[in-house]
């Protein structure tokens, strides 16, 4: 006879800065089968580490919230190797096309219901990772606004604009900003093709803000080398590409 297999748990993460509404979300979903709730956070930046740390399948959060909101939250979980599914649980329905735009597998109006947090998480529970990261690949999300960093003490946010360029290295990628340099997950093509106005793609490995772009110069041999501002040495353009920074900047 063949043994019949439990469900797998869906691993649940909870964010919220209400007590109250983070203990209801909770009392709901001990009602709910094969639920395991993993973590609470409070703020969106609580909730980027804590799914580093624990990798749920779900993460239910709030919309508003001080610090980082539950939308620009999304917007970095959606650029993760694996991204989580993503419901928000919010009093006000005004943010439900923002929501979708982050890729919300569901948008759930306070108070919750059970039966309506059920769908939302029977839905979440049949999209793969793969449709998860076809989902946040999509066009017409919203663009973040900082850059998430991996650090020793946890995640460390960086302000777009004060990122003067993305250096591609491997598996990784360098981000070069006004305060050092540190590591980041994002690929270089998801980068350009997230803030196509804000960075210019100088070489195959090397992505430079616009906003920092002093001059660009040409040397005797032929090869460009673009100056930022903040960056004492200058980075050199590859040939395939000096067309096109040339035609850009009308140089």
């Amino acid at each position: 006879m063949t043994p019949v297999l439990a469900p797998a748990r869906l691993k649940v993460l909870v964010v919220d800065d209400e007590p109250p509404a983070r203990e209801r979300l909770r009392s709901l979903l001990a009602e709910i089968e094969a639920v395991e709730v993993v973590g609470e956070a409070i703020n969106g930046h609580q909730a980027l580490d804590l799914t580093h740390e624990l990798s749920p399948d779900v993460v239910l959060i709030d919309v508003r919230m001080p610090g980082m909101d539950g939308l620009e939250a999304a917007r970095h979980l959606n650029v993760l190797e694996q991204p989580p599914a993503v419901i928000f649980t919010t009093a006000f329905d005004e943010y439900a096309v923002d929501a979708f735009q982050a890729h919300a597998v569901g948008y759930l109006l306070k108070p919750v219901r059970k039966e309506q947090l059920s769908a939302s998480l029977a839905r979440a529970g049949r999209l793969t990772r793969a449709q998860l990261q076809s989902l946040a690949a999509g066009s017409g999300a919203s663009k973040r606004s900082h850059i998430a960093a991996r650090h020793r003490d946890g995640l460390k946010l960086i302000r777009l604009e004060e990122v003067h360029y993305f250096l591609a290295d491997q598996k990784y990628t360098t981000v070069r900003h006004a305060r050092g340099e540190d590591l980041i997950e994002d690929s270089l093509r998801l980068l350009e093709s997230e803030f196509p106005a804000e960075f210019v793609r100088i070489h195959r490995n090397a992505l430079v803000a616009v906003r920092h772009l002093e001059r660009i110069e040409r040397r005797a041999d032929g090869q460009y080398l673009v100056y930022l501002r903040g960056v004492e040495a200058p980075l050199p353009v590859s040939r395939r590409m000096a067309g096109e920074l040339k035609e850009r900047f009308r140089i």
